[in-house]
Parts: structure tokens; sequence; C-alpha cells
């Protein structure tokens, strides 16, 4: 997929929302029980697409671009890297509520790294779409595997549903935890061990 223009840094007026767009947010408007004509919602229409193409941004880039650039200098080290705590937020694919929670990455390095930020921006390229957790957790994992070919790889997520916590059962603040190990974090027991204690679960 080719990169845009990401909407972060866009104007509002450069983002173009079609009439029939808006039509089907204030057809939703109407079925819920208001008015879409109505002071405090005769703009809603437009803010909402816009909000919706900043949500769904991850689908206008190719996370795998962030781990293009590698670094061969690392001055002997063969150790683990890991970044604990990175914060996200998505949205569930079956209703559209908000996800919203922290990921730990790590990965056992085969003689070349990448920088830092790059994980972040890859999960985060992959949490800006319509999600569940467990293929988010699953395609963050195998972007490292696939394009550093490390020793091994584990991706933990915990977040918090807002379809479970606003609607349905109503059971707010329950944490639900997906893993996934490749390479020697799921091939070895102590190594799965060692590296889910350092993340702290």
């Amino acid at each position: 997929m080719e990169e845009i223009q990401d909407l972060a840094v866009m104007r509002p007026d450069q983002v173009n929302v079609p009439e029939e767009i808006q039509e089907a947010i204030r057809s939703l408007i109407r079925w819920a029980g208001d008015d879409p004509d109505r002071e405090g919602l005769i703009d809603t229409p437009k803010r909402v697409a816009k909000a919706w193409k900043y949500y769904c941004r991850g689908y206008r880039e190719d996370p795998e671009n962030h781990l293009k650039t590698v670094f061969e200098e690392v001055g002997g080290y063969d150790d683990i890297v890991l970044l604990k705590d990175i914060p996200f937020y998505s949205h569930c694919e079956h209703h559209m509520a908000p996800i919203m929670g922290h990921a730990h990455i790590a990965y056992l390095p085969d003689k070349k790294v990448v920088g830092l930020s790059k994980l972040a921006r890859v999960l985060k390229g992959y949490a800006h779409r319509l999600q569940i957790q467990e293929r988010l957790t699953a395609q963050v994992a195998d972007c490292i595997w696939n394009n550093l070919r490390p020793r091994g790889v584990a991706v933990v997520i915990s977040a918090v549903h807002s379809c479970m916590a606003a609607r349905g059962v109503e059971t707010p603040n329950v944490q639900t935890v997906t893993k996934t190990l490749r390479g020697i974090y799921s091939e070895d027991p102590e190594q799965a061990k060692m590296i889910l204690n350092l993340m702290g679960v």
C-alpha cells in the first residue's frame, strides 16, 4: 500500500467528506432517536466522518515500511530489545467501539536492530484499523518476525474493550490479555518464561 500524507498533519478543510457519507451518519442519528438538523448536531456528520478517517489511518500505510532501515553496528550487543507499556488505541471491528490498551514488544536480534520508535509505529499502523485484539497481536509479531528475521519475537497486549465495558455485559475495566511468541520464545519454555517475566506479565 502506498503511504499518503498523515491525516494528523492535515487541516480539517483538507479532508473531503462526500455527501453520501454525511447522509449515512445523519441517518444513523435519526435511527438513534435524535434530530440531525438541530443546532448541536448540524455539523456532527462531517466531524464524525473526519474522525473516522483519522481513526482508520492505518489502512493507508504499510507497517512493514517502518522496518526497512536496520542497523548492524550494535557494538556486539546480541540480547533482548524490549519496549514496555506502549499505549495504543484501536476500534473493535464488531461494534466499532474503542479499544484502549498497552503493548509490550520484544525481539532477540540476529546481527541487526531497528530504531526503537519503529516498533511503536508498527503497532499503531495495525491498531489504527478495525481490529480484534487477537489479530492485532499476531500482526505485530509477524511483521517483526518476517522483516527483521530475529531469533525470537514476543508481543503481549493488554486492553480494555468499550464494546464490553459500555454495552452488552457492561463490565468496565476488564483487561483482555493476548500474547504471540515466535522463534526461540515459542520453542523454549525457559526463554518464554524469562521474556514474560521481564514484561511483567
